[in-house]
């Protein structure tokens, strides 16, 4: 095979044999393409993987390409069909059909095309790797003023896992046994865990009865105006299962989760140490700002070095920068997900969040790129996201100030994307600000009102894929920032 043979000498020249070439297999792709050529077939076992920028040779991207273009078109690919949309190439002699004709004739059997695709594949991404590793060489000796070395390893591992993701191989259509053995299997865990939950305990009751825990790639959505207490209540979840985190052992030795989680903890809005301190208070009973003033008893500072103690061995990790991107945050996820595990992600909250730099469209498209990046991450680490949100404004406008889906704001990705949205309200909080004359017979019933009012809040389930949607009302003490159950059995009927 002449024509091949002087195609893999023209490769590796005597000038060329001097440096270090990029890693090929030019007989591998030879072979793949006239398994091709001679059985289309062998196109559908490759095609979800590989990509015609895959080849080193050009004349052979050029093949796969046109190749698969006919095929999905429903249309032969053969050296007679593909002939006419090649042109003319100089291959050390040998004309285009002839060429064509010789990789058909050479091939063997179609059995082989994947081993053959997968060698190809595995080759471009060891010359994906020289390449980045080159950049990243390259950027370090010659960085810009404004470029920070985090910057650029963030940007590293962004091509590095964009590399990983592009061409898995263990997507597509699997046996219905098999996601049956997937579904049973979760259901024994179910029973095992505190619970009997088929997703992650809040540690709020009424909640889970009703979402049967955080589900393992959802994407939960926490919406609320400012002052509800949605970051309050993502906090409280998120401490719940760091505090019942236990780990278990699985055959491989690696650990998973028997009960509770490991946090990640985006916090977008507060720092690290305001966080802190509102968990600390909440697991104290101790005021934030009665902390932050110093201005506390002997007996009180008891209460809060007990609660640090406690505190201190749960898994619960905080990013506190702000203007973090997607892209960011990404990496950053996967990133704790592979150096300490991760089960739970809460991002407080969405709208601080930015997307791609390069990108120039408008908020909506931009929140867009982010609720389906956070949706990505979730089924990709297989854990649940809570992503707290805003509420524009015309909630306010209402005289029933309850949250419904069309208050979200930029609300058509975020209600499409989520898998879960949930709203926080509480009416205490629009009570107070309308407080009437006192002595009035109004304010006689204002004050009844916030009585019943007083420590509740309600968190309005408006979107549920996986369960029904409806209220729970919840217990929330104001100053230590905490919801709990309510204490009482009647507060939701039984779910069948």
């Amino acid at each position: 095979m002449a024509a091949i043979e002087q195609l893999a000498q023209r490769q590796t020249s005597p000038q060329e044999r001097s440096y270090r070439t990029p890693p090929h297999n030019l007989e591998a792709e030879q072979a793949l393409l006239g398994a091709i050529l001679i059985n289309n077939d062998a196109f559908d076992r490759v095609s979800d993987f590989l990509r015609g920028e895959h080849f080193i040779e050009e004349i052979h991207r050029r093949i796969f390409e046109i190749a698969g273009s006919l095929i999905r078109a429903g249309k032969l690919a053969t050296p007679v069909t593909l002939k006419t949309f090649l042109g003319e190439h100089d291959l050390g002699g040998v004309t285009i059909p002839q060429y064509l004709a010789r990789l058909a004739s050479e091939a063997t059997t179609i059995i082989n095309a994947y081993d053959y695709g997968r060698s190809v594949y595995d080759l471009a991404m060891r010359r994906q790797l020289i390449t980045i590793g080159q950049d990243v060489v390259s950027v370090a000796y010659d960085a810009p003023v404004d470029s920070s070395p985090r910057e650029q390893i963030e940007e590293a591992e962004r091509r590095l896992y964009q590399i990983a993701e592009a061409g898995r191989y263990d997507g597509g259509f699997q046996r219905f046994s098999e996601a049956l053995k997937t579904a049973v299997d979760m259901a024994a865990k179910a029973y095992e865990r505190d619970g009997s939950l088929s997703g992650i305990a809040t540690g709020l009751v009424d909640l889970d009865r009703y979402m049967g825990g955080l589900q393992q790639s959802d994407l939960v959505i926490l919406a609320g105006r400012p002052g509800m207490g949605k970051t309050a209540l993502a906090t409280n979840i998120a401490f719940n299962i760091a505090k019942a985190y236990e780990g278990r052992t699985r055959p491989d030795g690696s650990v998973e989760a028997a009960n509770g989680g490991i946090i990640g903890f985006f916090s977008l809005e507060m720092s690290a140490e305001q966080l802190a301190t509102r968990i600390i208070a909440e697991q104290s009973g101790v005021a934030s700002y009665k902390i932050r003033r110093g201005d506390i008893t002997e007996g009180d500072f008891h209460h809060v070095a007990d609660a640090v103690r406690e505190m201190q061995q749960i898994p619960f990790y905080i990013d506190q920068t702000g203007g973090v991107s997607i892209a960011q945050l990404t990496a950053r996820a996967r990133r704790l997900k592979r150096q300490r595990g991760l089960d739970l992600l809460v991002v407080d909250y969405l709208q601080l969040l930015a997307g791609s730099k390069n990108r120039s469209d408008n908020r909506v498209q931009e929140l867009t790129e982010i609720t389906t990046g956070l949706k990505a991450l979730a089924k990709e680490l297989n854990i649940p996201i809570l992503a707290c949100s805003q509420l524009s404004r015309q909630v306010e406008q209402r005289d029933d100030k309850r949250p419904q889906l069309s208050d979200l704001r930029e609300s058509g990705s975020i209600e499409q994307d989520a898998d879960v949205v949930l709203f926080v309200y509480r009416e205490e909080y629009y009570l107070k600000n309308r407080e009437p004359r006192p002595g009035t017979e109004e304010h006689i019933a204002w004050m009844a009102q916030m009585e019943n009012a007083h420590g509740r809040a309600e968190v309005i389930i408006g979107k549920q894929r996986h369960g029904p949607t409806g209220t729970v009302e919840l217990q929330f003490d104001a100053e230590v920032t905490r919801f709990g159950n309510i204490a009482r059995e009647d507060t939701i009927p039984e779910i069948r």
